[in-house]
């Protein structure tokens, strides 16, 4: 049996209670103080024997209180005053062994001697911790009916000691631990309950929810000492403080920070508190004009720290309850501050920026916090925050011109206003002289174009890396809108021919804009005008290619195949459907685009038309007279309206090359044969301009009988210097 296992069964194996008196281990001391060689084991065994007796009462003793429950009938003092003597002879005692053991060489049988009763002497001291925890439990009680708080956490905290000593095995071992262990915890447990309990009557917080508001208040007792105590015995007790600051920086702080507020610390009219309350809405915020001000937020978060000092109370030099809040608070609160107040509170202009108090103002805060204590030397994330404000400001600044651009980039391009310039010869250049001529463009271009022009005035007087900064910003926008707007547009850009005329003058425009202003420094402004003037280009010719294809494809319904005795009505309304949608480009471009673009776009869509309207009649092979005059009647439509797609109808003998030739084709398809021969006369006439021999011969085949006088003329149909056959 280990010696642990034997000490335990000698303090519990008997029932019975120590000696009356304590005189006789008085005697046994006296004896060995008197006669050093008297024999040692005699002292010890009658030592021994007391002890064993005292433990066997204490037994009974603590079996009654925390095992069977019994009254102790008040023999705690008895009990504990005896076991204080009975300890401090033992000690005495257990010193003159081991003296009189080390003096002489012991024999095996006082070595065991000695050992027994060290045994002897531990299991005592185990007897000891039990009575003085009881006595630790009693003066609780007493401490608890006079409340005395800090007192009653002490006597905890010294009672957890001995009863969580890691060495003491022994102790762990013995039938009554369990209770006393669970005693103990119903007392630690009762202690934070009312400490709790009496904080919160001293620190009252609470919160109403109405309908749309939130109302929150918190009251802090003016009694300092009582709020001393119990905030050092919660410190002390290691009361978790999280519900309280979760409180604080929800319905406090964080509300202070992201919302407008009605703040209110009163701490006068209430003899016994101090009083902050304060009430915002609990709808979302949708207008960010609303976001509360930096300095507004500064100055509540000031007021509630200087209402919530009232319970700052100093633990220990280094130790104080809002150090307590920092450790839970500080991250959360420094980063919502950043992220939704100081973000936001940089300035947008340069005006602002040279107005702005903002680091200042930081600085100060930042030191408001270190007189509070919430804030140690070693927090520096708002120092570093206000060190970054002239790189963050320019970077802000930079950005919401670049979003600024983005946003006028995707308005509708066809909300639009005239231009008209002239380019002087100082700010053209080498180029000389340049006018961009009458046309519509995008007002936002214009809006474009006036933001450009407010960066470029900010430059004037601003430090190189600012100035640098804008010219890069201009760059910038100038690259976005070559991605931003074909790519944003691009379905109005392919289907709406109104949008691309616009965009192509957009583009001419910004690009005259740059060359204007190449002397103010902006960046690759060769390249940038060459990219924008490619750009508008592209998108107009994609225009262009997508309206004659419609045409050519409406073009296919002008088939002459069925036309053996009279045109039928399916190619004089083929035509009149290509008119009408020339008309609508006219509508649509005439007002928009420069007078030479339009003539030019439209001549060539014209041509187009015209031109595979007369390869298509040529390609017949026998012309009817009816069909051959309801031929010339088409023809004659377009010569009547065509030219109306022009602002001076002459324009079009210069703007469609096919012109001449489909009036011609029109006096052929009606004239005689005799008329075109003469307009031929011998590949010297007005016809050779336009027709080859062939297609002359293969049009009075298709449109004369085969007789002698169709072969003289057709003989007589010969290339200028070609001998007639």
């Amino acid at each position: 049996m280990s010696v642990c296992w034997r000490l335990a069964w000698l303090i519990f194996a008997k029932v019975g209670f120590f000696v009356d008196k304590m005189s006789f281990v008085r005697e046994v001391v006296e004896l060995v103080s008197e006669n050093k060689n008297m024999d040692i084991r005699k002292n010890v065994q009658k030592l021994t024997g007391e002890i064993k007796k005292f433990q066997d009462n204490v037994r009974s003793f603590v079996t009654n209180k925390y095992v069977d429950f019994l009254p102790d009938l008040n023999q705690y003092e008895y009990y504990y005053g005896d076991c204080e003597n009975l300890f401090a002879e033992t000690d005495d005692l257990l010193k003159t062994v081991e003296e009189e053991v080390k003096m002489k060489a012991a024999s095996e049988e006082l070595q065991r001697c000695h050992e027994n009763f060290q045994e002897i002497a531990q299991g005592l001291r185990v007897t000891h911790k039990i009575l003085k925890i009881d006595q630790l439990f009693r003066d609780i009680e007493s401490a608890k009916s006079h409340d005395e708080h800090l007192t009653v956490m002490n006597l905890i905290c010294e009672l957890r000691g001995l009863i969580q000593d890691p060495t003491d095995n022994i102790f762990k071992h013995l039938s009554c631990y369990e209770n006393i262990k669970i005693r103990y915890y119903l007392e630690n447990e009762s202690m934070l309950h009312n400490l709790k309990l009496k904080f919160e009557s001293l620190v009252q917080m609470k919160e109403k929810t109405f309908q749309n508001t939130k109302c929150v208040t918190v009251k802090i007792s003016k009694n300092e000492d009582e709020l001393h105590e119990i905030v050092t015995a919660l410190v002390s007790a290691k009361y978790n403080s999280r519900k309280m600051c979760e409180f604080l920086m929800e319905n406090v702080f964080k509300p202070l920070i992201t919302k407008p507020v009605s703040l209110d610390v009163d701490k006068e009219n209430d003899p016994q508190f101090v009083t902050l309350q304060l009430s915002y809405s609990t709808k979302e915020r949708e207008d960010e004009n609303l976001r509360p001000n930096y300095k507004k937020v500064f100055q509540h978060i000031k007021n509630a720290f200087s209402c919530l000092g009232h319970m700052n109370i100093s633990i220990t030099e280094t130790e104080c309850v809002f150090k307590i809040l920092r450790e839970y608070m500080k991250e959360t609160f420094t980063k919502l501050i950043i992220s939704e107040c100081l973000d936001y509170s940089i300035p947008d202009n340069m005006i602002e920026m040279n107005e702005s108090t903002l680091v200042t103002d930081i600085t100060e805060f930042n030191e408001f916090l270190m007189e509070m204590l919430f804030f140690t030397e070693e927090d520096r994330e708002f120092l570093d925050y206000a060190e970054k404000i002239e790189l963050l400001f320019r970077n802000r600044f930079f950005r919401n011109i670049l979003d600024n651009a983005v946003d006028i980039m995707r308005k509708d391009l066809h909300d639009m206003i005239l231009v008209s310039e002239k380019l002087g010869s100082a700010d053209a250049g080498a180029s000389g002289p340049a006018i961009f001529p009458n046309c519509m463009v995008s007002k936002s271009t214009m809006e474009l174009i006036s933001l450009m022009e407010r960066v470029l005035k900010e430059i004037e007087g601003s430090e190189e890396k600012v100035a640098q900064g804008l010219l890069s910003t201009i760059s910038i926008i100038l690259d976005r809108y070559l991605t931003e707007m074909p790519t944003y547009h691009a379905k109005l850009l392919l289907n709406i021919p109104q949008q691309t005329a616009l965009f192509h003058n957009n583009c001419m425009f910004l690009a005259y804009w740059i060359t204007k202003n190449q002397s103010k420094g902006i960046e690759t402004v060769s390249v940038m005008v060459k990219s924008l003037q490619h750009l508008g280009s592209e998108q107009f010719l994609n225009q262009i290619k997508n309206q004659r294809a419609q045409l050519m494809e409406i073009l296919k319904g002008f088939d002459l195949s069925d036309a053996v005795s009279e045109l039928g009505l399916e190619p004089p309304k083929v035509v009149r459907q290509c008119l009408r949608q020339l008309d609508l480009l006219k509508n649509v471009w005439q007002t928009i685009l420069p007078d030479v673009v339009y003539n030019k776009t439209m001549g060539n869509l014209l041509n187009e038309f015209c031109n595979e309207l007369i390869r298509r009649i040529l390609l017949v092979e026998d012309l009817p007279s009816a069909v051959a005059n309801g031929l010339a009647e088409i023809c004659g439509t377009i010569i009547d309206r065509a030219p109306g797609i022009f602002q001076d109808p002459l324009e079009i003998n210069v703007a469609v090359k096919s012109w001449v030739k489909l009036k011609q084709l029109a006096m052929m398809l009606s004239g005689s044969l005799a008329e075109i021969t003469e307009h031929w006369s011998g590949g010297k006439g007005p016809l050779t301009l336009n027709y080859k021999p062939e297609e002359i011969k293969h049009l009075i085949r298709a449109l004369f009988q085969n007789t002698n006088r169709r072969a003289i003329a057709l003989n007589s149909i010969v290339s200028a210097g070609e001998p007639c056959s």
